[in-house]
């Protein structure tokens, strides 16, 4: 008899414990908690119409005579929060104008990840090009001529293009070609 005595309070326990915690959760035994319907919606990408872009050039560029490379910053004017990821795409405006650009070859380095930006915030990227290389007109090593442009049309997955003039310079290159960091919440240089 002992024996079924020790069941008998241990099944007392668990059945206290169950109806202290039915008490406590609200949740009656034998019934499936539901589960929580609330969840935090991200916020939406940054529209082309909340961002202030700039340009200038990039501290660490390459040697060479032409803009080497460029950092360009994205500043949210609106006021909500909102989002940017991905890496841009990069053409010269042609006559300064975005409807006649030249896309060019873009070589995306890094690991692309989802940047918030509160309103007033800023993201930025960081574009290296063939650098021009010489005095004067300068020459590209491939043997093409090099090309300015008075400004470029950087475009954002889902965050529209936009056409910026450095603050210092124009943009020269060789071979149509930039390597292109994803948008980032640390300003490179």
């Amino acid at each position: 008899m002992r024996h079924s005595n020790g069941i008998r309070r241990a099944a007392l326990a668990t059945t206290a414990v169950t109806a202290v915690t039915a008490a406590v959760t609200g949740i009656l035994p034998g019934t499936a908690m539901a589960a929580s319907t609330t969840t935090s919606t991200p916020p939406p990408s940054c529209p082309a119409s909340a961002l202030q872009v700039s340009a200038w050039q990039a501290v660490h560029r390459p040697v060479g005579t032409g803009t080497g490379a460029a950092v360009v910053q994205f500043t949210n004017v609106s006021r909500r929060t909102c989002v940017l990821k991905g890496h841009p795409t990069v053409a010269g405006a042609g006559n300064g104008s975005p409807a006649h650009n030249t896309p060019l070859k873009v070589t995306p380095t890094g690991r692309a990840a989802t940047v918030t930006v509160r309103p007033h915030g800023k993201a930025w990227v960081k574009l290296t090009f063939v650098q021009v290389q010489g005095e004067a007109d300068g020459y590209c090593v491939s043997g093409k001529d090099p090309v300015t442009y008075p400004t470029m049309v950087i475009g954002l997955p889902h965050s529209g293009k936009h056409q910026v003039a450095l603050k210092d310079g124009v943009w020269a290159e060789c071979d149509n070609k930039v390597t292109v960091t994803p948008v980032s919440a640390v300003k490179p240089s």
